[in-house]
């Protein structure tokens, strides 16, 4: 049915109900069934005109632009706002008129016309979603959780052709145990996945608890890989940046969903007021990180957005996604290597920004072991190049992403992370700029993580390769680590080092172990771990804090701060200008031998390797 033929028709029923509405309310008060009464003659010769006044405000209220399919309380209370405004048009009808209908008729036509109008609204809800269950031939499918997140996925579910077809639910809450919610029943706990899989017939199980911690989720998932079905989940809620839930957000099980902990908490008003209205500069704005504060800082209304990046591709990826979702934020392209200081000051200058987050470097332990000179020229002079247009420009923040390899580095990309650290902490003394750094561990799924490798090794059939048995590391997701990244920036003062909560450091080995689990394999039996031995610059452990940096607590609980370091700035500037002498070959030994220099407790950590 075409939009001119559905208005018609929705104008034609309603034109029916609200004279029967008056008519039954006749009935009633008179108690007749004399149609051709006095009253009902007179009311009979201004129909149309009642009829019109109704159906103008029903307009005007936009009850012929909603989807009565998918009619809820929203759509009552419209219908409601409606009548009132006709009955209150009808009343006053019968000061033009004389011996019309009595205005106890009128208001008793009010409450009639209100059931009458929601009711055949109902109904036609009740016929789509009839025809929907009779036509529905999707997977049978259980959801797990009969929560706030449960409730919207089976909402989903029933309002979309997913291919999916709710059947029940799973949850813990006793009360809700041999309920109904949207029709369908809450058939246990946990306890009962595989009886409820094997009574019902499910071919799909929908985890939807987003707060869930870990170890339930890992529960859950260990009993419903038992069951041999296809497991999708919900992601967790700081994943799902709009707040909002549809299908489209259900995807398989993935092993930061075993390892996220509690969503984190924003202050959305501090952030916004940072952001909205400045110019926002990202450098490595196509990386994992980088285009992820991308995202996100767009959400926050800034003025204009600014890309810089080394690798074309990249940039161009998060350009189009970008441009597509926030089509009236302005955004800035720039293809440029932060060690280009010449043309580095050129953008900082054109673009005037106000906050900058940097995340370009080169991050590759092993790698950057073979080149350290390409490690010095990017995470050192880039971020001096960075911080000293920042102040030239007059931004007011200047934040820089730091790693937990800086801390006691074992190697040269940890030692010229630490290097950067310190001179963002130096230029924090002598400019305006508040520039601070954000410390924190690996993020799950980010360039070069240990996870994409793992898939890759379980698809090719094994083995797993872990370099040690007893190695672990931090674990975050890329939009956990990015909004507490942009949390900090909002309350920086100038040089602190923030450190983010990691949590719980996860042994590698058991990484790898849940992953294959995830595949539906068994460690050892079907997928063979092997292990190779520590990298050069690996450690087996991370830490986040050295001993003489300590840590405070800030007003955000998954943030803390460093104590700063003293630092000889002389040295500093000193070690700084022998390295920009040898950056045409610099060796590991000078970037140490640099850091020694300045933080004499760091030679304990120097090491002397063969390449």
């Amino acid at each position: 049915m075409n939009g001119h033929a559905r208005l018609a028709l929705l104008l034609f029923c309603d034109a029916v109900l609200i004279n029967l509405s008056i008519i039954i309310a006749y009935i009633f008060r008179f108690e007749s069934l004399d149609l051709t009464a006095p009253h009902l003659l007179q009311y009979y010769k201004i129909a149309p005109m009642v009829v019109l006044v109704y159906l103008a405000f029903f307009y005007v209220m936009k009850l012929y632009n909603r989807v009565w399919a998918y009619a809820s309380i929203s759509e009552l209370i419209a219908i409601v706002q409606a009548v009132t405004l006709g009955s209150l048009g009808f009343i006053a009808l019968t000061y033009l008129f004389e011996n019309l209908l009595p205005r106890s008729i009128i208001l008793s036509s009010w409450a009639l016309l209100i059931l009458l109008v929601g009711a055949s609204r109902l109904s036609w809800r009740l016929v789509v979603e009839r025809k929907k269950g009779n036509g529905h031939y999707g997977k049978r499918t259980l959801i797990i959780g009969a929560g706030d997140a449960g409730v919207l996925v089976a909402r989903e579910l029933k309002n979309h052709d997913s291919g999916l077809m709710p059947v029940g639910f799973i949850d813990d809450d006793k009360g809700k145990q041999r309920m109904r919610v949207l029709d369908l029943p809450v058939l246990g706990g946990r306890q009962r996945i595989s009886l409820v899989v094997k009574r019902y017939n499910i071919e799909t199980i929908i985890i939807a608890m987003p707060s869930a911690d870990a170890q339930t989720i890992r529960e859950l998932v260990a009993i419903c890989n038992q069951t041999g079905l296809e497991v999708k989940i919900l992601p967790g809620m700081y994943q799902l940046i709009d707040g909002r839930v549809s299908v489209s957000h259900l995807r398989p099980v993935k092993i930061e969903d075993l390892l996220h902990r509690e969503p984190v908490k924003l202050n959305l008003g501090e952030i916004s007021d940072y952001i909205k209205g400045e110019t926002v500069l990202v450098t490595g704005a196509g990386g994992s990180i980088g285009s992820e504060l991308c995202r996100q800082v767009a959400g926050f209304a800034p003025k204009k957005l600014v890309l810089l990046g080394h690798g074309e591709n990249s940039i161009h990826k998060i350009w189009l996604e970008l441009s597509a979702k926030y089509p009236d934020l302005p955004l800035g392209i720039e293809i440029a290597d932060v060690r280009d200081q010449p043309k580095i000051n050129y953008i900082f200058q054109q673009n005037r920004p106000g906050l900058v987050f940097h995340a370009a470097a080169h991050k590759h332990v092993p790698l950057m072991e073979l080149h350290p000179d390409e490690a010095v020229k990017t995470n050192i002079f880039g971020t001096k190049n960075l911080a000293e247009a920042a102040d030239r420009a007059g931004a007011k923040t200047f934040v820089l992403i730091s790693t937990d390899k800086a801390v006691n580095p074992s190697s040269v990309m940890g030692a010229t992370k630490r290097m950067a650290e310190l001179i963002v902490q130096h230029m924090a003394r002598i400019s305006h700029t508040r520039f601070v750094a954000v410390r924190f561990g690996n993020v799950l799924g980010s360039r070069g993580s240990v996870v994409p490798i793992f898939e890759e090794q379980i698809k090719n059939g094994g083995p797993v390769t872990v370099t040690d048995p007893e190695m672990k590391r931090y674990f975050m997701t890329i939009p956990e680590a990015v909004q507490l990244v942009i949390q900090a920036g909002s309350m920086a003062d100038g040089g602190e080092v923030f450190i983010l909560d990691m949590g719980e450091p996860v042994k590698i080995v058991d990484l790898a172990c849940e992953m294959i689990r995830l595949s539906g394999l068994e460690p050892e039996k079907d997928i063979k771990i092997k292990f190779i031995g520590a990298r050069p610059g690996e450690k087996l452990f991370e830490e986040l804090l050295t001993a003489e940096e300590g840590s405070a607590a800030t007003k955000h609980k998954r943030i803390f701060v460093a104590k700063p370091c003293l630092v000889d700035i002389a040295a500093l500037e000193q070690e700084l200008l022998l390295l920009a002498q040898k950056t045409t070959r610099i060796k590991d030994e000078d970037v140490f031998a640099a850091l020694a220099a300045i933080l004499p407790n760091f030679k304990c950590y120097r090491k002397v390797r063969a390449v």
